[in-house]
């Protein structure tokens, strides 16, 4: 039991608060009321319910005469009155009194300069195992002086009433800037207290002049620090894994004037497929202190069988950074010599790797195109562009003009080379003719753009895609390289492209109070 009282949230007669548990004693804890069973691994497994992983259209902001001129109002920053949050908040306050409730303070930013010290209130002691492990654990004299900045309060077991409370499902999770308050409501799913902590920190950085990003990171033995950007499925997470370089962080960043930080103080990784042979450091943190969720496991032997997606395909697994073996910690280092956009083109059309010139760069970040492949979804039977904008589009709460403003800036200021690199598909469209690209040519472009090779070579300018495409690079077959040179039919590839930049064009014309260089430096319809 603990002292710490949550009257102040409105939290009258919780049954008991713990405090700052330590990892053993919250698995165990998490297992004494049933919440999941632990692996042959020691690890925690629980099924999260109805809710799987995120769900986008349960999100809102209130709006707040603050904030009001300063959010991208739409379909991701959905407004929800004042009124409406008060009287939820009340009533999931209300639904806390006489519970057991587990409380956890933490930072997100590794860098002490620009953290934000977070409250985590849940009712599950599995949950709050979660953000443990995936927020910075602080000191104990920092727990001494420790004021929460923001608080999270999750509550799977409340459930909204939609027609009352102005919200789409029982499900909600609803940020307030000005009372410093995400509530979730009705899911289970720990990424969303995760990706709320995000969307705070991707709000409140820029008014510190910090750019926060939805990337990887890692960093050389020289100190060469190196961004990946890339939507699910781009390979963001298997190039930034290097066992040559050290892992500053797989999913959250700042970039400060003081260089590049963790948000986190862990890492969420997908378990779909997982093998120890493909990604053993993955595999290797699945491990007492790891939460996984929605892994099918044997009652019997505890094994997980990461091939089994019949509960859902999102399986995944948290666990703090320092389960990685390479992992830098602290979780800082200096600013990026070099910045890689990850995309996987199904259309075959895209350049394996290209140079961004400064305004290239802001075009294509702000754009965060992927494909989806067919079969990947119900309904998708052919590869379908997909766009997020500034790679994070569902935790963005400022205008994408804003997002992009920071990136020209820091490139301006530090020189980072940038480079787009098409992990997808080459030859042909993956529903025809085309192949995926080789994984060792694509890890042999990577290193050449780390290393500074392709600062030596003769670029040539892509007529469709408006990008500089080298015309040699180590250890790359060199007709590789130009995507065109790779199709049977020239005039197919040349209507595929075309088709393709048009979709660019259409997807940017939404964005508002863009700079028309930046405009200019994207692909030609």
């Amino acid at each position: 039991m603990s002292n710490l009282s949550l009257e102040y949230l409105g939290i009258i007669h919780p049954t008991v608060v713990h405090h700052n548990m330590s990892v053993a004693q919250l698995t165990e804890r998490a297992v004494d009321r049933g919440e999941g069973i632990l692996s042959n691994t020691g690890a925690l497994c629980v099924y999260t319910g109805k809710y799987t992983g995120r769900s986008p259209k349960d999100r809102f902001v209130v709006d707040e005469a603050s904030i009001h001129d300063q959010i991208a109002w739409g379909s991701v920053n959905v407004p929800i009155s004042t009124e409406k949050f008060e009287m939820i908040y009340k009533r999931m306050m209300a639904y806390l009194q006489n519970r057991e409730l587990f409380v956890f303070d933490g930072f997100a930013g590794a860098d002490r300069e620009y953290s934000l010290s977070v409250r985590v209130v849940n009712e599950l002691a599995s949950e709050n195992l979660f953000i443990h492990q995936l927020l910075i654990r602080p000191t104990q004299e920092e727990l001494d002086n420790f004021v929460p900045g923001f608080t999270v309060i999750a509550a799977p077991g409340f459930k909204c009433i939609p027609e009352e409370d102005g919200v789409n499902s029982e499900a909600a999770i609803i940020i307030s800037f000005e009372k410093k308050c995400v509530i979730i409501a009705g899911s289970q799913y720990a990424g969303e207290i995760k990706k709320s902590v995000f969307s705070v920190m991707n709000f409140l950085m820029p008014a510190r002049d910090v750019f926060p990003m939805h990337c990887s990171a890692n960093v050389g033995k020289d100190g060469d620090t190196a961004l990946f950007f890339g939507l699910s499925g781009t390979g963001k997470t298997t190039l930034s894994a290097d066992p040559n370089r050290y892992l500053i962080g797989d999913d959250e960043h700042g970039w400060s004037k003081n260089g590049i930080f963790n948000f986190e103080g862990g890492c969420y990784a997908k378990c779909i497929k997982l093998s120890k042979e493909h990604e053993p450091e993955i595999w290797n943190a699945i491990k007492f202190g790891a939460l996984v969720e929605n892994v099918v496991v044997d009652p019997e032997t505890r094994v997980c069988d990461y091939d089994d997606d019949s509960v859902t395909e999102n399986t995944r697994v948290g666990y703090p950074v320092d389960y990685i073996p390479n992992a830098k910690l602290p979780s800082v280092a200096g600013h990026p010599k070099t910045v890689i956009f990850l995309t996987a083109d199904a259309f075959g059309v895209m350049p394996p790797i290209s140079k961004l010139s400064r305004e290239a760069a802001m075009y294509h970040f702000v754009s965060g195109y992927t494909a989806k492949l067919a079969g990947t979804e119900r309904g998708v039977t052919e590869p379908q562009a997909t766009f997020s904008t500034c790679f994070g589009g569902p935790f963005l709460p400022r205008p994408a003009s804003k997002y992009a403003e920071m990136l020209g800036k820091r490139i301006d200021e530090y020189g980072s080379n940038v480079y787009l690199v098409n992990t997808g598909w080459t030859g042909g469209p993956a529903s025809g003719e085309g192949t995926r690209m080789k994984l060792p040519y694509t890890r042999a472009m990577v290193t050449a753009a780390l290393n500074g090779d392709l600062e030596k070579v003769e670029f040539e300018l892509d007529p469709v895609f408006n990008v500089m495409v080298p015309k040699t690079c180590p250890n790359v077959p060199t007709e590789l390289l130009n995507p065109r040179n790779t199709w049977k039919d020239k005039a197919a590839y040349d209507a595929a492209a075309k088709d393709l930049a048009a979709r660019f064009v259409k997807n940017f014309s939404k964005y508002e109070g863009m700079d028309p260089a930046v405009i200019a430096a994207g692909p030609k319809a």
